[in-house]
């Protein structure tokens, strides 16, 4: 199944998203996280949009090929917000799956618009993420605003940074990646958005914890059994502040690890579907 691109309105900006599936169909929307772009979602997107369901991945602001922040404003409430104006872009209830920053986004925009939400299912994604284990993000997204002189060595910089096993095939990252006059290898987002007010200020945290408190929708987050941002704490704090929250743990996998593992993640989506 092909996707079909199209240009969608955020706050203030547009975003790019690619569809699977009837437009009639219940709508899933998808959002990647940091650094990455909307085809970490792809094998997911088009399996659901296969069995029933109308499914969209969305390059976040500043991210593929959805524009950038004309003000500069990467904070994970611009997130949030871009994806509040998405839900009311569709005349059923949606569901929000979201790795990363995009579940972080996913979570605040749900918990504001729960007659609106179906399901929100989170990929890794937790409060109280640990300021030390963030040093790793800063340092790839520092290092990716030089590029990379191969696609190895930027597997080797995912491997490294963001504590997880390297991928066997980094030619699979030419998809997420462009390659410059010169021969190096980029990222496709807006080198602003590694900027160290962005990744991980106090305000974020206090905005998840919030979204978490008034959150009212089903929701579910899978575990990476290796992540080095959720563990054990955290996860019993987001249970006790969000009773309804299930979790599900993806076996042999790091944080970001959607990428890779989008045939077992889309199994588990399309269980939950079912119940709710």
């Amino acid at each position: 199944m092909r996707g079909s691109k199209a240009r969608y309105q955020g706050d203030g900006l547009e975003l790019v998203g690619e569809a699977y599936g009837d437009p009639a169909a219940p709508p899933v929307l998808f959002f990647h996280g940091g650094g990455q772009s909307r085809n970490a979602w792809r094998g997911s997107a088009r399996r659901l949009g296969e069995v029933g369901y109308h499914a969209i991945t969305f390059d976040l602001r500043g991210h593929g090929e959805s524009d950038w922040a004309q003000d500069g404003d990467y904070h994970v409430e611009a997130f949030a917000r871009d994806i509040e104006k998405l839900i009311y872009q569709f005349s059923s209830r949606v569901t929000l799956v979201g790795a990363s920053r995009g579940g972080q986004a996913a979570l605040i925009a749900g918990s504001h618009h729960p007659d609106k939400i179906r399901l929100i299912m989170l990929a890794d994604v937790a409060p109280d993420m640990p300021d030390d284990k963030i040093d790793g993000i800063r340092q790839f997204f520092s290092e990716g605003a030089n590029g990379y002189e191969s696609l190895d060595a930027a597997a080797d910089a995912l491997s490294v940074h963001l504590e997880q096993p390297r991928m066997a095939d980094a030619s699979r990252l030419a998809r997420s990646m462009r390659l410059d006059e010169s021969g190096r290898w980029h990222w496709h987002w807006d080198p602003a958005t590694g900027r160290e007010v962005f990744l991980h200020p106090p305000s974020e945290n206090a905005a998840i914890l919030a979204a978490v408190g008034r959150i009212q929708s089903p929701l579910v987050m899978v575990r990476a059994e290796l992540s080095h941002l959720v563990n054990d704490r955290n996860t019993a704090r987001f249970q006790s502040l969000a009773p309804q929250l299930e979790v599900l743990i993806a076996k042999g996998v790091g944080h970001m690890f959607t990428a890779d593992r989008n045939d077992e993640f889309a199994a588990q989506l399309l269980a939950q579907l079912e119940r709710y």
